[in-house]
């Protein structure tokens, strides 16, 4: 079976690690269907977090989630479903306050959970979203 409706998408300065990709655009004749992987803050030469502020790692994800939207011909008010992970449910009123500026106009479904830990040393969340937008 061709796969020919279902397109990578990769910004050109994304660095994954592991076979995956940062996102999928699937082709349902009069929209698309965008899930974008988890993204966590962007990470130094030692593969761990660029700042410890979970604050400042929140809105990190959230503007790399927007880069890859776009990067698939959509934007955060597209979005439909979020999920999020966080390694400190104590930090839930400040991500929360933060996740309110970003959709403001989506009001996406949500999941928040909270988890041992993530795959990027001193990453305390990760965010994945799914988008639909007309063609």
């Amino acid at each position: 079976m061709s796969k020919d409706f279902i397109q990578d998408v990769v910004p050109g300065d994304y660095k994954t690690r592991g076979s995956y990709t940062p996102a999928k655009k699937i082709d349902l004749g009069s929209y698309y269907l965008i899930f974008v992987s988890g993204v966590q803050a962007p990470k130094n030469d030692d593969h761990s977090v660029v700042t410890d502020d979970v604050e400042e790692q929140t809105k990190l994800v959230f503007e790399d989630i927007i880069k890859i939207l776009q990067q698939a011909d959509a934007s955060i008010d597209d979005v439909v479903k979020v999920v999020i992970y966080i390694t400190d449910m104590n930090d839930f009123d400040k991500i929360s306050a933060i996740r309110g500026e970003y959709f403001k106009n989506a009001m996406p479904v949500s999941t928040l959970v909270e988890v041992n830990r993530m795959t990027r040393d001193g990453a305390k969340i990760e965010i994945e979203v799914t988008a639909i937008t007309k063609k």
